[in-house]
């Protein structure tokens, strides 16, 4: 009797002295992967962001240079059926991301579980030996099924698939380099020409706010886009500063665009264009210069951009969607 409890005892060590050891390396990696999956480089941070007016829940129409379809937002301040002058402020994503109530409790709970094993309580209290470890993978099963249970609620939450379904119908276009995006109207709201200058202006945009994000210059940046895009911006900058990183966009050169639509609300322009363009994409320490993520290669992107303008107010940048 005393060789089997001396055995119980040295693997209840071993398995307590395991479950810490996963719990330290789980608390270290979960930061890591959410930084990763949250900064996507690139100015907007691959996210759908911003507001489209009243059409910020229906798809813009597929274009030649965008055939599939966008992204529905993730992050936007419009809520369904208002337009973006009454848009209420709310943010988007599940984890520091402006998730509220629910991102606090999902991050709550997976941190209480986390700090629990490092100092042996764990969700369940101080179960010993192999029920020790038993717990480990009960609680890692929880929080993975709480987490994945509440990020498809609160996509279906903000992502409403309904409205895409219901989009309008799509405007005429034609494809083309450069200033030659197009012309076309829109549906459903005062038709809207766009001419060769607001095609230079958008084209400018690209370039221009590619830069001031490199630079971190956000004064620049609120004179080239909405407030509500500013604040995306904003948040991504401080999320890449806690990674002590920068992120560098080089070389932005439109490839290919075309208007998905053009209409007028109010007093309001919008228009919608979908651009392919080239860049050099890289993130790097914010100390050493080291490239972290990305690389000195060129690639290419295709997102479609919204623009907004007021009366006596040049075009700026009201929304950013990713292309599927």
């Amino acid at each position: 009797m005393p060789g089997i409890w001396e055995t119980n005892m040295n693997f209840s060590q071993w398995s307590r002295s395991l479950v810490k050891t996963i719990a330290v390396v789980l608390a270290l990696a979960l930061p890591t992967a959410l930084a990763i999956s949250s900064a996507d480089a690139r100015v907007g941070g691959g996210f759908s962001s911003g507001s489209r007016g009243s059409r910020t829940f229906s798809a813009p129409p597929s274009t030649t240079t965008a055939p599939g379809s966008a992204s529905p937002f993730n992050r936007t301040y419009s809520q369904p059926g208002a337009g973006m002058n009454n848009a209420l402020p709310s943010r988007g994503g599940l984890f520091g991301r402006g998730g509220g109530f629910l991102g606090g409790l999902a991050a709550g709970f997976l941190g209480a579980g986390l700090l629990g094993m490092l100092f042996g309580g764990g969700l369940f209290g101080g179960l010993g030996g192999l029920s020790s470890f038993l717990g480990l993978i009960i609680q890692i099963v929880l929080v993975v099924f709480v987490v994945r249970l509440a990020m498809s609620w609160w996509q279906r939450r903000n992502s409403p698939q309904a409205a895409y379904a219901g989009a309008g119908p799509q405007t005429s276009y034609r494809s083309g380099l450069g200033s030659g995006l197009g012309s076309g109207f829109g549906a459903n709201n005062a038709p809207l020409e766009i001419k060769p200058a607001d095609y230079e202006a958008f084209e400018r945009l690209l370039g221009d706010i590619q830069s001031a994000w490199s630079n971190e210059d956000v004064a620049k940046l609120h004179t080239l886009a909405t407030p509500e895009m500013v604040s995306y911006f904003e948040q991504d900058l401080a999320q890449n500063r806690a990674r002590n990183a920068v992120n560098k966009v080089t070389n932005v050169k439109l490839l290919q665009g075309d208007l998905a639509e053009a209409w007028r609300e109010g007093d309001t322009d919008y228009a919608t264009v979908a651009m392919r363009f080239a860049l050099t994409d890289k993130t790097v320490d914010r100390n050493t210069g080291a490239i972290v993520s990305g690389s000195e290669q060129p690639g290419e992107v295709t997102e479609v951009w919204t623009f907004a303008r007021r009366p006596g107010s040049p075009w700026e940048l009201s929304a950013i969607q990713q292309t599927n």
